[in-house]
């Protein structure tokens, strides 16, 4: 699943699709990636497809990790979603951009994030 290099963002990825398929989501594509850049995990909850930035920390040391997803970090992924509805011919279509923080054990999933 996971292509990176990062062992704790590993886990956390694997974390967050598992959460989310028990919340009834159904995956259609992980680790997208594109010229512009990647989208870690692409999910469909009925008609509308949810593009999801999976952020993991073990502490919160460093601030929490939704705040990782800044302004620049939610342009890309606009830009990179909109590639993906346009190679899977959907553009435009109903979507929602969605943020799963991992923290330790605990997982917050943030709806409409941005």
């Amino acid at each position: 699943m996971y292509k990176g290099h990062n062992p704790l963002g590993e886990k956390g990825e694997v974390k967050a699709c598992e959460y989310l398929k028990n919340q009834g989501l159904k995956l259609i594509k992980q680790n997208y990636s594109c010229k512009l850049g990647e989208i870690d995990l692409i999910f469909k909850e009925k008609e509308l497809l949810v593009f999801v930035e999976v952020k993991t920390r073990s502490s919160e040391k460093f601030g929490l990790p939704r705040e990782a997803v800044n302004a620049h970090k939610q342009n890309k992924i606009h830009q990179v979603a909109t590639m993906f509805m346009l190679e899977q011919k959907c553009y435009p279509c109903a979507c929602r951009f969605d943020v799963v923080e991992v923290l330790g054990d605990n997982v917050t999933h943030i709806k409409n994030a941005f």
